[in-house]
């Protein structure tokens, strides 16, 4: 009457493989449809842009505490008009070894003159050249969430 497939059996192998793909692309296909969802919210990409918000920036006279050792630290000031381009370094105007003295500001750290090989350089490293990828200015703005955080 009816015909057995041995388990072991190629055809019986090839038929669950099959089976299997099939379900998983259903699976996969289905929730991707389903959980898509633009960051830009329901906002139409040909729509103008929403204003970004000004924050005031937290002027801090001797700066910011750090929360650890090692935390690059923050900026006590504006930088809305400093400039960072390749040919020139708005915060270098202060902090450099030759004016930081004049201008009472913190000198940029010996470890920022360092290249990847260890190589003491007489510029900041291009590596530690744009200084708003560590260091920021800080708002007066409640936080977003509760920060339970404790430094040492």
């Amino acid at each position: 009457m009816f015909k057995t497939i041995k388990s072991t059996s190629p055809l019986f192998i090839k038929k669950r493989v099959t089976i299997f793909l099939l379900a998983m692309a259903v699976m996969i296909f289905s929730s991707a449809a389903m959980s898509v969802q633009s960051l830009r919210g329901d906002h139409a990409l040909d729509a103008d842009a929403n204003k970004v918000m000004k924050h005031k920036i937290d002027t801090v006279e001797g700066g910011i505490k750090r929360n650890f050792k090692l935390q690059p630290p923050m900026i006590p000031h504006t930088i809305d008009k400093y400039k960072i381009t390749l040919k020139g370094n708005g915060c270098m105007k202060c902090h450099s070894e030759k004016a930081y003295k004049k201008e009472k500001a913190p000198k940029v750290g010996d470890s920022h003159y360092v290249d990847r090989d260890g190589n003491t350089l007489k510029k900041v490293s291009s590596r530690r050249y744009f200084c708003n990828q560590c260091h920021a200015p800080q708002t007066k703005d409640a936080p977003l969430v509760e920060n339970v955080y404790e430094g040492i």
